[in-house]
C-alpha cells in the first residue's frame, strides 16, 4: 500500500528532518511527503536528498506555489475544500508554464488561506462549508464552534472572495 509521510510539526510537535525523510524514501511503498514546515530550505534539502520519483506535496496552502517552484509536485490543501477551482487553476497555471497567472491566483487565494487557519483546522473549513450550505454546522468534541470574532472575519472574507 502506498504511504505518504505527513510532516506537520505544528500538529505533532516533531519535525522530520530531510535526512530522515531521505532514508524513509528508500522504502518502496513510501511514495511521498506532505511537507508543512513552512521552511523552504528544508523542502529544498528534502528534494535534493530523496529519490527522484519521491513526491513532495505542500501541506500548507500558503506555501503551494513556492514549493512547486522549487520542484514540488502538488498540495494536500485545506482551502481547496471551499475553493477547489481556484487552487486547481493555480496549480494548472504553474504546470502549464503560466507563472504570472499562477502568481496572481496565489495572491487571490491568500485571504482564504489565512482565514482557514484562524482557529485549529478543521474548524474554519467546516464553518465555511456550513456558511456555503454544503454541510450542517455541527461539531463533535474535541472540536467546538468557531469563536464569534473569527466567524465574522471568516464570513467577511468568504463574501469578499465571492464564495458566499
Amino acid at each position: 500500500m502506498p504511504i505518504i509521510l505527513y510532516n506537520v510539526p505544528g500538529r505533532t510537535g516533531v519535525n522530520m528532518l530531510p535526512e530522515t525523510v531521505a532514508r524513509l524514501s528508500e522504502i518502496k511503498n513510501i511514495i511521498g511527503i506532505k511537507e508543512a514546515t513552512g521552511n523552504l530550505q528544508q523542502v529544498s534539502d528534502t528534494i535534493e536528498l530523496c529519490r527522484k520519483d519521491f513526491v513532495i506535496l505542500s501541506g500548507d496552502d500558503f506555501t503551494t506555489l513556492p514549493i512547486l517552484s522549487i520542484g514540488g509536485h502538488g498540495v494536500i490543501s485545506v482551502t481547496s475544500n471551499i475553493a477547489p477551482k481556484g487552487v486547481s487553476d493555480m496549480c494548472d497555471a504553474f504546470f502549464n508554464g503560466h507563472l504570472e497567472k499562477a502568481r496572481k491566483l496565489h495572491y487571490k487565494l491568500q485571504p482564504l488561506h489565512r482565514v482557514m487557519f484562524l482557529e485549529t483546522n478543521p474548524i474554519p473549513v467546516k464553518t465555511a462549508l456550513a456558511m456555503m450550505g454544503k454541510i450542517e454546522g455541527e461539531f463533535r468534541l474535541p472540536l467546538v464552534k468557531m469563536g464569534e470574532a473569527n466567524r465574522k472575519k471568516l464570513k467577511k472574507t468568504l463574501n469578499s472572495c465571492g464564495i458566499i
